[in-house]
């Protein structure tokens, strides 16, 4: 077969819905993108080496918030997706996705043991035709410089006897408004019918597909994406931290800023980067520019910053508690929200995980309330969620809200609870709360909203 018929031979394919898709991580990204194929009318084999998540899958439980349950039962029932932890099962698929975990090591260095892995699995039943798509966040470089010389081994070439691309996942877990279909998807092959292929195969999934010139580019796409807020995020912490000592109400400042119609984009403080994105991914960047004997000094002082809020916060606690007469020594301290963002259940490198260590540190008696996390497992103990009662938050000493949720009733919290450290601002429009520090001394904060100052809730 001519290399020109194996490129059609897979478009006819895809376009016919005759493809075979197979998903290796069967995660936060993994599972949506199954999902969506299957959906779409391709059949679906899901990979993952969790035989636990396997079984529950094939039973047609959804583990993940954002695939809608019901829906994902069907297509489990008809046949459209199945799960298996058989990696063999890849000679099947003529297509495979890779999106698996790509964690940072205490030394900030990248962990690209699980892509080796994935590549090792899927070069030992590459087939003629195969479409591979790299969706793991890494560095630039990764793809052409370590997956294609392992799959082209054996002797096949990437381009002419199989197509491979990177397509940076996009996924923002809870998000409301952009999912897997409407969120654009940027590809770039390494070459042009691998970028082709690529597009045809994802277009039957999102509503716009963004080609760019290779690999590189694309992987470069998805570490400026999150740089891009990571530096920010950083800027507005470092602001927080300013204004504190200046005796200056952070949240006023930037929503008068934010009036501004050009030349200025929000961002809020909180106390830290969670996550399995913002938090990380710079570092894979700064980590590939260290190779080259290139300093990311952006990305560098982000990371020391948004690093250094989880003892901002407990700073702030302190002060507020010593204000009430109190001691953080001993003190009842209940932490609202233990997730990294709001509405999910994700506390992958979570800041609250850092102030509660902190607090502990400190011999505060901690508990928490989160209404998507049960149980939460500390090095040394777990922790169960308690109720979010009346009594609960008036036998606490200070209230910590680390994670805004929006199912969390705030003017009950402001009104039963003591003292309140708000590092959301989710308080923001409840009355009453002279007893509230959002990042800053109540009555900073109650001097600008005297002045009319507009005092945005924080999107997160």
């Amino acid at each position: 077969m001519a290399d020109g018929q194996v490129a059609e031979e897979f478009l006819a394919r895809v376009a016919e819905r005759r493809a075979v898709v197979g998903v290796i991580g069967l995660g936060y990204v993994g599972l949506p993108l199954a999902t969506g194929f299957a959906e779409a009318g391709l059949r679906v084999i899901g990979f993952d080496v969790d035989t636990t998540r396997v079984a529950a899958l094939n039973a047609g439980y959804c583990h993940i918030p954002d695939v809608d349950g019901n829906l994902f039962a069907q297509l489990v029932e008809r046949g459209a997706f199945t799960a298996t932890s058989d990696f063999a099962r890849l000679a099947e698929v003529d297509a495979v996705s890779i999106c698996v975990p790509t964690p940072l090591r205490k030394t900030k260095d990248p962990d690209i043991s699980y892509i080796v892995k994935a590549t090792e699995d899927i070069a030992k039943t590459l087939h003629r035709g195969q479409v591979i798509v790299l969706e793991s966040t890494t560095y630039p470089g990764t793809t052409e410089e370590l997956v294609q010389p392992m799959l082209e081994a054996a002797g096949m070439r990437a381009g002419e006897d199989f197509f491979l691309a990177f397509s940076p996942e996009r996924i923002d877990p809870g998000n409301p408004t952009y999912g897997l279909r409407n969120t654009p998807k940027v590809i770039g092959g390494v070459t042009a019918d691998c970028s082709r292929l690529a597009a045809a195969l994802y277009g039957t999934v999102v509503e716009r597909v963004v080609v760019v010139s290779s690999t590189k580019v694309a992987e470069l796409v998805k570490l400026l994406e999150n740089t891009f807020r990571a530096v920010n995020i950083g800027m507005a912490n470092e602001l927080a931290q300013m204004a504190n000592v200046l005796g200056v109400d952070v949240w006023e400042v930037i929503s008068a800023a934010a009036s501004k119609p050009f030349g200025f984009v929000p961002f809020y403080p909180g106390p830290g980067l969670g996550g399995h994105c913002i938090p990380i991914d710079p570092h894979y960047l700064a980590w590939k520019l260290r190779s080259l004997n290139y300093r990311a000094r952006f990305i560098e002082l982000a990371s020391e910053v948004n690093g250094e809020m989880p003892r901002f916060v407990v700073e702030q606690i302190t002060l507020a508690l010593n204000e009430h007469g109190k001691c953080l020594n001993g003190a009842r301290i209940l932490i609202l929200g233990v997730t990294y963002k709001r509405d999910v259940g994700d506390i992958r490198e979570s800041p609250a995980l850092d102030v509660i260590e902190l607090l502990r540190e400190r011999h505060a008696a901690i508990s928490y309330a989160d209404p998507h996390v049960p149980e939460l497992r500390l090095p040394d103990e777990t922790l169960a969620a308690v109720a979010l009662t009346d009594e609960t938050l008036r036998n606490t000493d200070c209230v910590v809200i680390v994670t805004d949720h929006s199912d969390v009733d705030y003017a009950r919290v402001v009104r039963e609870a003591p003292l309140v450290v708000d590092t959301r601002n989710a308080t923001a429009k409840v009355a009453g709360s002279e007893h509230v520090w959002r990042l800053v001394r109540p009555a900073q904060a109650s001097a600008g909203a005297e002045r009319g100052a507009p005092i945005p809730v924080t999107a997160g």
